[in-house]
């Protein structure tokens, strides 16, 4: 049975760099640096034949796995026994080399009993040929060398483990799980926390599993760890909001709503059930427990200071805040068709205040503004239109809505100055002189002698190029008596 979250779709304008980086580092290190792990188990396998070390070790190897069953109740390895001697049977000399060289715990336990193991002569060939084996190729093997091995626990390795991964179907099913919740999370903290908090559960989850196997020479490989991190993170951002999950069972699936929270229990749950119940190998359930508790640790307890969800992560996506625009937008032209003037205003600055980029609310709320030229509401809206037609490439509006101001809002609260002075800049590139004069004539009514000095000059100027001397005679000879 398969269940993850399934609340968030991705959006492509902002992708998700880093959780695309982590998984294009996991696929590279896998092809290059992974890549010579095959060569290195043939060599192996080559040499551990030609010095007839099958013969030697198998009667070894089946009395140790009956050991690991019997003695220490390591039910685990029953199916391992079984094909074990099944290979024998066949002969297959290969694929018995390959699982003993593959077991560094049998070859530890051969060094530490060599002596009760074998006579002299047996113990003497054994040591001449397999240490080299050992040490030579099977130590330089990616998963001996960068994965996690709890008896020799090194400080980088509960970083570069989740890099490595046994194959490919261990590799691909990682980095689609990663991709699934990684993008979420990355838009909910952010890169540099994301990235963070992604290497932190992996160390997490290499701790907890370093702690159920104490001694234990089976290195740990994979994003596993990491991944339950995420996830742990994910439904502990969500909390007990109620969120999609897809789940799936044998071949049905389906999507079904629960509070995120309550999933967190039944996910470790099933983790340690699996650990100490279930009838498989090779899988670190202990790990994945481990990097859902931490991934849910570092948002509850941390969700405030650093590890904190930005406020726009639960903001709608687009199509919903459309939707929502929509109907809002729609509920105030209702009331403005009721002609309950107020109602609408109060619709339309809080659609504003919502949707600041949306031009035709600034163009009801002026609307709404003239109906009283005698409040300052009006020259309020009067001046951040112009601004917004003049940002927006539309002149002609700013112009408009500045001839309105004149006839009935002037009289009352007149306009700064620095208003009349982008009209006749406009009017002047719009080739507007007439305009331009009269928003000369306003400029001259305020006090700043520099805008008006400026404008002047500038008059002066467009008139004379335009081979219209009176007219610049004119503002030459208001630029000299000022």
């Amino acid at each position: 049975m398969l269940i993850i979250p399934a609340e968030n779709t991705i959006d492509w304008k902002r992708p998700p760099w880093v959780t695309l980086g982590l998984m294009l580092a996991c696929l590279l290190v896998f092809v290059f640096y992974q890549g010579a792990d095959p060569r290195l188990m043939n060599a192996a396998i080559e040499r551990y034949l030609e010095a007839d070390l099958e013969k030697l070790e198998a009667p070894v190897y089946e009395a140790y796995l009956e050991r690991q069953i019997n003695v220490r109740g390591d039910t685990d390895r029953v199916r391992e026994l079984q094909a074990f001697q099944q290979a024998r049977a066949e002969e297959n000399e290969r694929w018995l080399s390959a699982m003993m060289l593959s077991d560094r715990a049998f070859y530890y336990y051969e060094q530490a009993n060599q002596d009760l193991l074998w006579a002299p002569g047996p113990k003497a060939r054994w040591q001449d040929s397999r240490p080299p084996i050992q040490t030579e190729l099977i130590d330089q093997l990616s998963a001996s060398r960068s994965g996690l091995v709890p008896a020799d626990l090194t400080i980088y390795a509960p970083f570069t483990y989740q890099f490595l991964h046994g194959g490919w179907g261990h590799l691909i099913g990682n980095l689609v799980f990663l991709f699934l919740l990684g993008f979420t999370l990355e838009k909910a903290l952010g890169r540099l926390r994301y990235l963070l908090a992604y290497l932190l559960c992996g160390a997490c989850s290499a701790m907890v599993y370093t702690a159920f196997s104490v001694g234990s020479q089976v290195p740990l490989v994979g994003a596993s760890g990491s991944i339950s991190g995420l996830m742990g993170m994910y439904v502990a951002i969500y909390g007990l909001r109620k969120i999609r999950f897809f789940y799936f069972v044998g071949v049905y699936f389906d999507y079904f709503r629960a509070p995120a929270l309550a999933m967190l229990p039944v996910w470790v749950g099933k983790e340690v059930y699996d650990y100490w119940f279930a009838d498989a190998t090779g899988v670190a359930y202990m790990a994945h427990a481990g990097g859902l508790v931490a991934g849910a640790a570092l948002v509850l307890l941390f969700g405030r200071g650093w590890f904190q969800v930005r406020e726009a992560f639960f903001e709608p996506e687009q199509e919903e805040q459309d939707q929502q625009f929509t109907q809002a937008y729609g509920q105030a032209m209702t009331s403005l068709g009721r002609m309950d003037f107020e109602i609408a205003r109060r619709q339309f600055e809080g659609l504003w205040q919502r949707y600041p980029d949306r031009s035709i609310l600034l163009e009801h709320l002026y609307q709404l503004a003239k109906l009283r030229p005698d409040l300052p509401a009006y020259r309020k809206r009067a001046r951040a239109l112009m601004l917004q037609a003049l940002s927006g490439g539309q002149p002609e509006r700013m112009v408009e809505v500045w001839r309105e101001y004149l006839a009935q809002g002037e009289s009352v609260e007149p306009l700064p100055p620095e208003d009349h002075n982008r009209i006749l800049f406009s009017s002047l590139r719009q080739d507007d002189l007439k305009t331009a004069e009269k928003a000369f004539e306003c400029l001259r009514r305020g006090s700043d002698r520099s805008l008006i000095d400026e404008a002047c000059a500038l008059l002066a100027e467009e008139f004379e190029k335009r081979q219209m001397a009176p007219k610049g005679r004119y503002y030459r000879q208001l630029l000299a008596a000022d």
